[in-house]
C-alpha cells in the first residue's frame, strides 16, 4: 500500500539530509525514484544538506503540474516506485492534492520533507495540506537547540543579526553567514518559543544580555 508521508520539523534538524538517506536506501532496494524541491538554500534545482550531501533534483515551481509529470512519464514507458519532495512547506495546497493523487491512483510512495511554520508562526499552505492530507506524520529525533541551550522549535528571520516578524512568507535565506555577500542578507535562526516571543536572536542576546552573578563571592579567600 502506498503512502504519502510528512516528515516535519524545524530548520537545521536533519530534513534534507533525511531526504537524500531516504533515496538511497530507496534505490539500494532496486526501487525507481525521482527527487523534487522548491526554493533551496543553494538557489539551484538541487536538494542540499549542510553535512556536504547534494543530488540532482526538479525544480518545483508555482505552475509545476506533479500529476501531469508522473503520468507522462508513465506513459513513455519509465517506471517510478517513489517521489521525494523537499522543501514541500513552499508547495501550492493544489500540488499536495495532486501528490495524494499520485499516491492512490498510481500506487507511488511520496515522502515529503519540510517545516511547518514561517517565521511568524504561521503554517505554510503546502505544510498545512500535507497535515490535513498525509496518511502519517514523522518529526525528526534530530532536536537544533536555541543559543540559550534550549531545544529550538520556532524559525526567526533576521536581517542585519536583528529578527524580524514582517515581510513575505517566502525569501530563500540560510542559517549558515556566507563571507561572499553582504551582511544584510536575510538569515534564519532556530530559536525556543519563549526567546522568539521576545525577538531575542543570538546576536541580539549577546549585545544585551549581562553575565549571570554567581550565587557566592568569588573575592572571599578560602580559609
Amino acid at each position: 500500500m502506498a503512502e504519502l508521508v510528512f516528515f516535519t520539523g524545524p530548520m537545521d534538524c536533519g530534513k534534507s539530509t533525511l531526504a537524500l538517506q531516504m533515496h538511497h536506501t530507496q534505490s539500494a532496494h532496486d526501487r525507481v525514484g525521482e527527487l523534487f524541491t522548491c526554493h533551496d538554500r543553494s538557489g539551484q534545482a538541487v536538494i542540499t544538506s549542510r553535512i556536504g550531501l547534494a543530488a540532482p533534483a526538479l525544480e518545483v515551481d508555482a505552475d509545476f503540474d506533479f500529476w501531469t509529470t508522473v503520468v507522462d512519464r508513465l506513459h513513455h514507458g519509465a517506471r517510478l516506485d517513489y517521489l521525494i519532495c523537499d522543501e514541500a512547506q513552499f508547495y501550492t495546497a493544489g500540488q499536495v492534492d495532486d501528490l495524494a493523487r499520485i499516491v492512490d491512483d498510481l500506487g507511488i510512495d511520496v515522502f515529503c520533507f519540510g517545516i511547518l511554520a514561517d517565521f511568524r508562526t504561521e503554517l505554510f499552505p503546502g505544510s498545512k495540506r500535507l497535515v490535513e492530507l498525509s496518511d502519517r506524520m514523522e518529526t525528526l529525533q534530530v532536536q537544533p537547540l536555541c543559543w540559550c541551550g534550549e531545544r529550538a522549535t520556532h524559525n526567526a528571520r533576521t536581517i542585519d543579526g536583528v529578527m524580524v516578524t514582517e515581510g513575505s512568507q517566502v525569501v530563500v535565506g540560510d542559517t549558515e553567514l556566507d563571507p561572499d555577500r553582504p551582511v544584510s542578507e536575510v538569515r534564519y535562526e532556530v530559536l525556543c518559543r519563549r526567546h522568539h516571543r521576545q525577538q531575542m536572536n543570538k546576536s541580539v542576546a549577546m549585545a544585551t544580555l549581562s553575565p549571570e552573578v554567581l550565587p557566592f563571592d568569588t573575592s572571599q579567600e578560602e580559609l
